[in-house]
């Protein structure tokens, strides 16, 4: 056996030394956290540890890497130099992560496995929730988990794996599917006793419901505008199924997605479908994820299903 010299034998130590100093991914991950939030107890928020831990970490890669890497001042931690420098590797590790985890996700070769879906109150309690039973009872390997949001998630961070949500602008940077396209009119509850077919004019002096500004329907608040309806508002709200709601309570008039308020005895479409307000609904998904086998079931399973439904979305015509 051939002896090491006393020089090879130091080698490992040295790099078990180094080790010791080399910064982990939890550690850029701190710096990040302080660096993004402004804060100690917005990092612990943001990671879902305590204030001591953030603290504590902090201190020791500070003294690992022999360099201040944050100013505390009245306004918050403040990064140095060094600070603002770990902190960009930090955001690029991130993506690169993200990204890798996604091209990942693809590899899959039977419709198996999690999707996150993101989607609106007023989609799923109208039209999504059954098809997603009977999409689960075809697929039983595929579990959903939905969250439901009126904000668009960021599929290019995976807080959701697919959205399906009403737009007439998708994103450019997400691989977006047309559904189907949703009509809207004018609703109101059968107590206050208006017949069908009435002129948008002829229902101005009645009180009416509009969107709260957190529902971001601008065509909406434009239209309303524009027929004189935005001062007739006696209450706002920034869901469909609060817009609903209050159309049950005999609050006003509204616009609603005809899909969502059809089959309700007691609530009256007025109108005809309203050509300004009629949106389209798609499939969105980010484009790391066109491979995977699972969420392409889902897209070919969802698409068939809502178009065949067409007509129904698009609103009837009085």
């Amino acid at each position: 056996m051939q002896k090491r010299t006393a020089g090879q034998a130091a080698i490992p130590a040295r790099m078990t030394s180094k080790s010791r100093n080399r910064l982990a991914w939890n550690d850029f991950e701190i710096v990040l956290a302080i660096a993004t939030t402004g804060s100690l107890s917005g990092a612990s928020r943001a990671l879902g540890v305590s204030h001591a831990t953030v603290f504590r970490r902090l201190a020791d890669v500070e003294r690992r890497l022999g360099v201040k890497l944050f100013e505390r001042s009245r306004y918050g931690y403040q990064p140095t130099l060094a600070g603002e420098e770990l902190a960009e590797t930090a955001r690029i590790m991130d993506q690169a992560a993200i990204a890798a985890e996604r091209r990942v996700a693809g590899r899959d070769l039977e419709p198996r496995g999690e999707i996150w879906v993101t989607t609106t109150d007023s989609l799923l309690m109208g039209l999504l929730a059954p098809l997603f039973k009977e999409f689960q009872h075809t697929y039983s390997g595929i579990l959903l988990d939905v969250a439901v949001s009126n904000q668009l998630f960021n599929l290019t961070r995976r807080e959701a794996d697919v959205a399906i949500r009403p737009s007439n602008e998708p994103p450019e940077n997400l691989i977006g599917k047309p559904l189907s396209t949703i009509g809207q009119a004018v609703y109101a509850h059968r107590s206050f006793g208006l017949t069908p077919g009435a002129s948008i004019d002829a229902l101005a002096g009645y009180p009416w419901i509009g969107a709260g500004p957190r529902l971001q329907d601008s065509e909406l608040d434009q239209w309303m505008e524009m027929k004189g309806l935005s001062n007739a508002c006696v209450f706002r709200v920034d869901t469909l199924v609060g817009i609903l709601s209050a159309i049950r309570s005999q609050m006003g008039l509204a616009v609603l997605p005809c899909y969502l308020a059809e089959s309700d005895p007691d609530i009256v479409q007025l109108t005809d479908p309203i050509p300004e307000l009629e949106y389209g609904l798609w499939f969105l998904m980010h484009p790391d994820l066109r491979g995977v086998v699972r969420i392409h079931t889902l897209m070919d399973y969802l698409t068939d299903a809502i178009r065949s439904q067409s007509e129904r979305l698009a609103g009837p015509a009085l």
